[in-house]
């Protein structure tokens, strides 16, 4: 057993840490008060070729793992990005996976060299109002008309959606009614976001302003049949090959964020002198964060763990929720303790770790929630009856 990275894993991790050290706190500061996409990093990820990390070779990309993927997403929260500079890349890292899978060769030839080269920004449109974490609920319907199929419905927190030329869209083209599962019947397209044919509409946020959600109400949208992922009806269980590896980057990130902002608080804890001595030599405060600490290792390494399964080709749904569990729990616990450790100048904006704290809340709760990871730990892992 061996808890190394390799050398190469090794020089991804230093050389996205330098790389991401040219965009310093004030720049996210920036972005997130003006609710500006960061388009400067974007591109130097972009140039850098950090986005074709998991891209197969033969389109362009580096065809490595989820293991790297999470090394790329960790650095990038924990140079201070958080989950504004990680949402940006996110879903170009791992979220085409079902595309390099099940695409056609004509659909991967189209949008996969583009994704790697950065050109191409793509959002991910599954959630819907009515239907939350029920994806089996969703409305969406793709109506077949020829070669075409006619999309209507409505998707809500899509990220990026503001800035993205396409959608990988899941729709109903069978209703739920005439369906043996409530998971079959579903659709998965990769198509163009024409404007004349959906509404997107920005959502007001607590944080994570950098990177837009939105509502999109999508009315009579005509996607050719060449957009469709694999085949007709089979959406869901292609949608299946991002879930684990979405949770491990977001247990990345969320270590990340936690990282950095425990070295925040350190920082503050050494040079921060009330009552003639630094306020890190008081036990109520030193310990929390070295109870941070032990929490961000331990987490960690389920994490690794989880990523080394999915590597190998091995079954890994209760490591992945599990690292997605733990690491979010730990990431934001770091970022609430280094917030009170700092007081009064933590709520302010000019030690940044409210912002951190923002951003880590958010990972409690997308892309699926603490309460929904247990209710998957304790039916499928622990073998107690489904309890939703």
């Amino acid at each position: 057993m061996s808890f190394a990275l390799s050398e190469d894993q090794e020089l991804i991790r230093r050389s996205v840490a330098e790389l991401a050290s040219r965009f310093d706190d004030r720049y996210w500061m920036h972005k997130d008060l003006a609710h500006e996409f960061p388009h400067e990093f974007y591109d130097a990820i972009a140039a850098g070729g950090w986005l074709g990390l998991t891209i197969p070779e033969e389109y362009g990309g580096h065809g490595l793992g989820i293991t790297e993927a999470t090394l790329l997403l960790e650095e990038i929260a924990r140079s201070g990005a958080a989950m504004n500079g990680a949402s940006a890349i996110h879903l170009s890292v791992f979220g085409m996976q079902p595309v390099v899978k099940h695409g056609s060769e004509e659909l991967k030839a189209a949008t996969l060299p583009r994704i790697a080269a950065g050109d191409l920004h793509i959002c991910f449109g599954v959630t819907e109002p009515g239907a939350g974490l029920d994806t089996s609920r969703i409305t969406t319907t793709a109506t077949r008309e020829g070669d075409n199929y006619r999309i209507n419905g409505r998707k809500v927190w899509i990220s990026k959606a503001l800035e993205s030329e396409k959608i990988l869209l899941l729709t109903r083209t069978t209703p739920s009614h005439a369906v043996t599962k409530r998971t079959d019947g579903m659709t998965l397209f990769l198509t163009d976001l024409n404007r004349d044919h959906v509404d997107i509409r920005p959502i007001q946020k607590m944080g994570r302003n950098a990177v837009s959600s939105n509502e999109l109400f999508i009315d009579d949208l005509i996607v050719p049949s060449r957009d469709r992922v694999g085949e007709e009806g089979n959406g869901f269980a292609y949608i299946l090959d991002g879930l684990n590896p979405e949770r491990m980057l977001i247990a990345a990130e969320a270590l990340g964020i936690g990282r950095v902002a425990l070295d925040k608080a350190v920082k503050y804890g050494n040079d921060r002198i009330v009552f003639d001595r630094p306020i890190g030599m008081n036990q109520g405060l030193q310990f929390p964060l070295a109870d941070s600490l032990a929490r961000l290792d331990a987490a960690e390494l389920v994490l690794r763990k989880a990523t080394w399964l999915y590597d190998n080709g091995q079954s890994c749904g209760r490591e992945a929720n599990t690292a997605k569990y733990l690491c979010a729990d730990a990431g934001f616990s770091a970022a609430d303790r280094a917030l009170q450790l700092h007081g009064g100048m933590g709520y302010s904006e000019e030690y940044h770790v409210a912002r951190y704290f923002r951003e880590a809340r958010l990972m409690k709760i997308a892309p699926v929630s603490q309460e929904m990871i247990l209710n998957f730990l304790g039916e499928h892992v622990l073998g107690l009856p489904r309890s939703y």
